[in-house]
């Protein structure tokens, strides 16, 4: 007596929409797009004067020439390093004053709370080219032209970091806050020891972007610098270029190297970048 043998099961192929299939392929192409200016700047870089304009991706006889010259150059070393310094010491303003009035507007009542919170906001709306000469009278009235503090106190603060933490320190249950204060602890060591730890992801997103933001800043630098000394890497680029307006494997150079931080903190930190947006979307 024979039996009959179950069927073999078989997997079923998923179904792909039509829809999908345009979205990915826009995605792609889009991405294409944005990638090769990027990649035809690293490849510039690699080549020699005699082959700026072959267009091909890939450089026949590739060469680090470039990067040591602009390496041994002490010009470059010093924009690179007054970007750094910049960068950073902006970054950490940030993240100190913007956090502290943020939790400061989301856990405190007090009468005018929302009439100042608006008029931070409001600030907004206000295009910097609007902002840039009252910058500059107050830096000329203080004495502050060719300076760092001159470069950096535009953005030792801003609107967007100051809604965006508060956004995240109203998420902060308020027992936690109450707690803290119940067994003595001061305002500034809660906002420190509790508050700060829970709102990790608006910090790192925060940091990141006033980072990048101040690492390529050009606008403002270049108004209020006035010597080399001081330049800022994009000002310092710029300039390198007028100077050496045929060596155009020299300028790719440079900004191939002026771009690798950026690159690298994307990279690195992407998922902290994304969290963050993510977050601070849920919670707006």
């Amino acid at each position: 007596m024979t039996t009959a043998s179950a069927p073999t099961p078989t997997l079923a192929m998923p179904r792909i929409h039509p829809g999908r299939i345009l979205i990915w392929t826009a995605l792609f192409i889009g991405g294409v797009i944005m990638v090769t200016p990027l990649i035809f700047m690293f490849s510039t870089s690699l080549k020699t004067a005699g082959q700026v304009y072959d267009l091909r991706m890939i450089p026949a006889s590739p060469t680090l020439d470039n990067y040591v010259k602009v390496l041994s150059d002490g010009r470059f070393l010093r924009w690179f390093l007054n970007s750094t310094f910049i960068a950073l010491a902006v970054t950490l303003s940030n993240v100190f004053f913007d956090s502290l009035v943020g939790y400061t507007l989301a856990k405190f009542r007090f009468r005018g709370r929302y009439f100042v919170f608006l008029a931070i906001l409001s600030t907004l709306m206000i295009p910097t080219e609007m902002l840039v000469i009252p910058w500059y009278l107050m830096s000329a009235e203080f004495g502050w032209i060719n300076t760092y503090w001159g470069i950096m106190f535009p953005g030792m603060m801003t609107a967007f970091g100051t809604f965006l933490m508060k956004q995240f320190f109203e998420t902060v249950p308020d027992d936690f806050i109450e707690a803290a204060r119940i067994d003595g602890l001061n305002e500034f060591t809660i906002w420190w020891r509790i508050a700060m730890p829970l709102v990790t992801p608006a910090l790192s997103a925060l940091a990141i972007f006033t980072f990048l933001g101040n690492w390529t800043a050009f606008f403002w630098p270049l108004i209020v610098t006035t010597s080399q000394e001081l330049y800022t890497l994009p000002i310092g680029l710029s300039s390198f270029a007028v100077e050496q307006a045929i060596q155009w494997e020299m300028i790719m150079t440079g900004a191939s190297l002026a771009t690798l931080p950026t690159l690298l903190v994307f990279l690195l930190l992407q998922r902290y970048i994304v969290r963050g947006v993510m977050l601070a979307g849920l919670k707006g």
